[in-house]
């Protein structure tokens, strides 16, 4: 049984559906007792860190997900829900995350070296690049994943970046450690790659 984060800043409905679709069993719940007894977790996430942050300091959550990840339990981030996996982020001054994988939030600047713009957020179907062997790749090609985000990891731990993409610069697009994973790019939205990577990470549940 996956639980599903609830803590108010989560794309609830899609993440879901795809559960649904792929008959996996789920609950959505904001219970941390509740939460605990689940096989896997799923951390969605959309908006500003700061704020999720406060809300799942709020709730008590921060403190339940340490403890459910030293159990050797699985936990997934989604989107914000990867970035709030990190130890920090500089979005709306220095916030501190769930300090469960080493690197910095950081804005893309919007303004390449040569003086040229792009745009921010990062909206669209991006290549990813495996860069290292995982569970999580399980029968996984290279394909283009769902993007949509203004902010992205920085870490000089390569060990952590499963898979990246590239927005000018290289941002981490998978990441993982040991029963922790995170993903940039929305899976639920992201065809049949983001189907079976979510059906991988179920199955290490």
């Amino acid at each position: 049984m996956i639980g599903i984060i609830d803590y108010g800043m989560g794309n609830l409905f899609s993440v879901s559906k795809a559960l649904e679709r792929m008959e996996v069993p789920y609950f959505i719940s904001e219970n941390s007792e509740d939460l605990m007894k689940a096989d896997g977790l799923i951390l969605p996430g959309v908006g500003s860190f700061k704020d999720a942050m406060e809300q799942l300091d709020k709730l008590g959550l921060t403190s339940m997900m340490k403890e459910y990840v030293q159990l050797g339990k699985p936990l997934l981030g989604i989107c914000l829900g990867m970035q709030l996996l990190f130890e920090e982020s500089e979005e709306n001054g220095l916030t501190k995350g769930l300090q469960l994988l080493p690197g910095t939030v950081r804005r893309f600047l919007g303004v390449k070296e040569d003086g040229s713009s792009y745009k921010v957020p990062h909206m669209g179907w991006n290549q990813l690049n495996l860069v290292q062997p995982s569970p999580i790749l399980q029968g996984i090609k290279e394909d283009y994943a769902y993007f949509v985000h203004s902010y992205y990891v920085e870490t000089s731990h390569t060990e952590v970046v499963i898979a990246n993409s590239s927005y000018d610069i290289a941002v981490p697009a998978i990441v993982g450690s040991g029963n922790i994973y995170g993903m940039q790019f929305h899976p639920e939205k992201s065809s049949a790659l983001g189907m079976e990577l979510l059906r991988n990470f179920t199955l290490l549940c």
